[in-house]
């Protein structure tokens, strides 16, 4: 590797633990003005309203729609349009949340006397503790930073992710607060894979068993890349008289039963079917059959579906988890 990469691998790992370590700094001074500003969120029916200027209204904006995907109403408002006619957003006790690294924001500090004026309380991630938004606000975040990631210590790059990441913070504390689960969050993203992870039975999206390779374990193999060729699914599933699921045959098996056997014509489904296979059920949920086939040190790209009685029902494929 040449000197040129060395220096950009070294400034770029430089930045990403000086912007992690922040963050660990940032989590450490959480105290009651984090819990007051949960507990403010939670109490109030109505919306939020995050403003800020720059790049921190980049991570207003994000804020708010992270709140909104939880099922809190927000929105995000320009310092600069809020005198022009965007204060009319606001309803009886909307709280504000201000983000500011110096807490001085012209725009901001001018806005003021305006959300005084409407009874908004607010909520202040500033990086100044000493600062007009944090002797303005009813609960202070501290986002302070020592210094930036980049060499010249001028570039938002901690201060921005530190922001962020309490912004985040105030999301997931809402969400335990507000014992938002699974069914609660799937009905705020109705749309989309999460939305479809989250609703969705393995029973809508399988391959039913009329479709899928099912052969008897003392079939020859021959029988099996038969079967396998004429249901193209990756997978036979081996079936006992009963139709109790017995094992799983796989692409991969029938690879590495041709390394392992020169000569495959005595072989028979058992000889290299995986036994009691990780199964799944019609009624579980996308993102169960997800975790089962994903999260594992080595992914599987079949999962057999089995009811009750663990009669194959279908063949779920990694493909079927997935818009197509």
């Amino acid at each position: 590797m040449s000197q040129h990469h060395e220096e950009t691998l070294a400034a770029a790992r430089a930045a990403l633990a000086a912007e992690a370590d922040a963050i660990r700094i940032a989590a450490t001074r959480l105290d009651r003005h984090f819990v007051g500003a949960v507990d403010l969120l939670h109490a109030h029916p109505g919306k939020a309203i995050v403003s800020g200027v720059g790049k921190s209204g980049d991570i207003g904006r994000k804020i708010a729609s992270t709140l909104r995907s939880i099922g809190k109403p927000a929105v995000f408002m320009s310092a600069a349009d809020a005198t022009h006619g965007d204060l009319g957003l606001y309803q009886a006790g909307d709280p504000t949340i201000l983000l500011s690294k110096s807490g001085a924001s012209q725009e901001l500090v001018q806005l003021l006397p305006q959300l005084d004026r409407i009874g908004s309380p607010l909520i202040a991630i500033v990086g100044n503790m000493q600062s007009p938004l944090a002797k303005a606000a009813r609960f202070v975040i501290d986002a302070r930073v020592t210094e930036e990631a980049d060499h010249l210590n001028a570039v938002p790059t901690c201060s921005t992710t530190v922001a962020l990441a309490l912004g985040d913070a105030l999301a997931v504390a809402l969400m335990r607060l507000s014992a938002i689960g699974h069914r609660e969050f799937a009905s705020y993203h109705p749309a989309g894979q999460l939305g479809r992870n989250l609703t969705m039975r393995v029973g809508e999206a399988m391959q039913p068993a009329g479709q899928v390779a099912s052969v008897q374990a003392n079939v020859s193999l021959h029988a099996v890349v038969i079967a396998m060729t004429t249901y193209p699914l990756g997978a036979a599933c081996v079936i006992g008289p009963d139709g109790v699921l017995e094992g799983l045959i796989t692409d991969g098996d029938l690879r590495r039963a041709l390394q392992r056997h020169p000569d495959i014509r005595e072989l028979k489904a058992s000889d290299v079917m995986t036994a009691q296979p990780t199964t799944t059920s019609p009624s579980a949920l996308l993102k169960e059959a997800a975790a089962l086939m994903e999260d594992r040190p080595s992914q599987i790209s079949v999962l057999p579906v089995v009811d009750e009685q663990r009669r194959c029902v279908g063949l779920l494929r990694l493909h079927d988890l997935y818009w197509h």
